[in-house]
C-alpha cells in the first residue's frame, strides 16, 4: 500500500453557493429573518408558557432550521444528474413539511397554547396530530437525501466520510424526538383518574415540563431533558463536516495531516465520539439527571469515552498513512 499526501480541501463550500440547492438556501435565510423577528416578539411579549417565553421555542427553531437547510442546501449540490434531482425533490418536502409545522408553532405561540404535546382542547390534539404526520415526513424526506448522500463523489475523501457519518448520525438525532411523544407516568396517571390530560408527551424526564432551566436554551436544570440529545444529534449535520474543512486548513500547517488516510482516520475517530456523546446525553436524560449535574456514573462514562477518544485520535496520528480505499 502506498502513502496517499494529496492537497486537502481546502476551499469551503461557499465557494459554489452558486450550485446550491435554491429552496432550502432561501429557507435557510427566512429561518434568519424569523430569529430576528422571534427575538423582537419576545421584547414585546413578556407571555409565558410552561416558564419559557412564549416565543423563545419559535426562536430555537428557527436558529436550529437556519443551520440545518443551509447545510442541506450545500450537500444536495454534492449529488450530481438523477440522484441530485431525486434529492432535491426529497429536500422540498423536507422544507414544505417544516415550514407548516413552524406555522403551526407560530399560530399555537400567539395563542399562549403549547405546540407540542397539546391535549387541551379537540382543536390542539388535532392540531398536535397533524403537526406530527409532518415531522414524520420530514424524517422521510430526510431519510431519503441521506440515503443519496451515500453515493456522493467527493474528492477529499475525509470530508466525503463527514457528510455521510453527519448525515447518518444527524438522521438519528431527528428521530430521538419520538422518544419525547409518549405519555408520562403522571400523565397516564392523571388520564386514569380523571379522563384526561392536558398534556400527552414531555421533553423532561423525573420533573414536569416548564420547571428551571438553563438561560435561553431552557434545558432543564432539575431533571433529565430529552431535547439535549436531540438537538446535539441534528446538529451532527454541521459538525462532522466543519470538523473535516477544519482538518484541512490545519493540514497547510501540520505535515502530517497532509496525508489523507490520517484526516479520514480522525474524521471517523470524530464520528465515532460524537455519535458516543450523543448516546451519552440520552442515556443522562433518560436516566432523569439534568445535563449540569451529572453523577459519578455518568462521569465515569464520559471519561472512559474521552480515553477511548484520546487513544484513538493519537493513533490515527501516529499510524502509517496508508492508502485511503475509496
Amino acid at each position: 500500500m502506498t502513502t496517499t499526501v494529496d492537497p486537502p480541501t481546502t476551499t469551503l463550500p461557499t465557494a459554489r453557493m452558486r450550485t446550491w440547492h435554491r429552496p432550502s438556501l432561501w429557507f435557510a435565510a427566512a429561518m434568519g429573518v424569523a430569529t430576528v423577528l422571534t427575538v423582537a416578539a419576545m421584547l414585546i411579549d413578556h407571555r409565558t408558557l410552561l416558564g419559557s417565553p412564549v416565543w423563545a421555542k419559535l426562536f430555537k427553531f428557527a436558529v436550529s432550521a437556519g443551520l440545518y437547510y443551509f447545510t442541506w442546501s450545500w450537500l444536495v449540490s454534492l449529488l450530481n444528474g438523477r440522484l441530485r434531482k431525486i434529492a432535491s425533490v426529497a429536500t422540498n418536502v423536507s422544507v414544505v413539511l417544516f415550514a407548516g409545522e413552524y406555522v403551526a408553532m407560530a399560530f399555537q405561540a400567539a395563542r399562549a397554547r403549547p405546540s407540542h404535546f397539546a391535549n387541551t382542547s379537540p382543536f390542539d390534539a388535532t392540531l398536535f396530530r397533524i403537526m406530527g404526520m409532518m415531522v414524520a415526513g420530514l424524517w422521510l424526506a430526510t431519510l431519503v437525501g441521506t440515503v443519496l448522500l451515500m453515493f456522493t463523489r467527493i474528492g477529499d475523501r475525509a470530508v466525503y466520510w463527514a457528510v455521510r457519518t453527519g448525515a447518518v448520525v444527524a438522521l438519528i438525532g431527528a428521530g430521538l424526538g419520538v422518544l419525547m411523544t409518549g405519555a408520562t407516568p403522571e400523565q397516564v396517571a392523571t388520564i386514569k383518574a380523571t379522563g384526561r390530560s392536558d398534556l400527552i408527551g414531555a421533553h423532561s424526564v423525573g420533573v414536569a415540563d416548564g420547571g428551571p432551566g438553563l438561560p435561553l436554551l431552557g434545558w432543564s436544570t432539575t431533571g433529565g431533558d430529552l431535547r439535549i440529545a436531540h438537538f446535539v444529534g441534528l446538529h451532527a449535520l454541521q459538525a462532522l463536516p466543519l470538523l473535516a474543512f477544519g482538518l484541512a486548513v490545519l493540514a497547510t500547517r501540520l505535515p502530517r495531516l497532509r496525508a489523507s488516510a490520517v484526516r479520514v482516520r480522525l474524521v471517523w475517530t470524530g464520528s465515532a465520539g460524537y455519535a458516543g456523546l450523543v448516546g451519552l446525553i440520552l442515556w443522562q436524560a433518560e436516566r432523569g439527571e439534568p445535563l449540569i449535574h451529572p453523577s459519578s456514573t455518568t462521569l465515569a462514562a464520559a471519561g472512559l469515552l474521552v480515553g477511548v477518544i484520546a487513544v484513538a485520535t493519537a493513533a490515527s496520528v501516529l499510524a502509517p498513512a496508508r492508502k485511503v480505499l475509496r
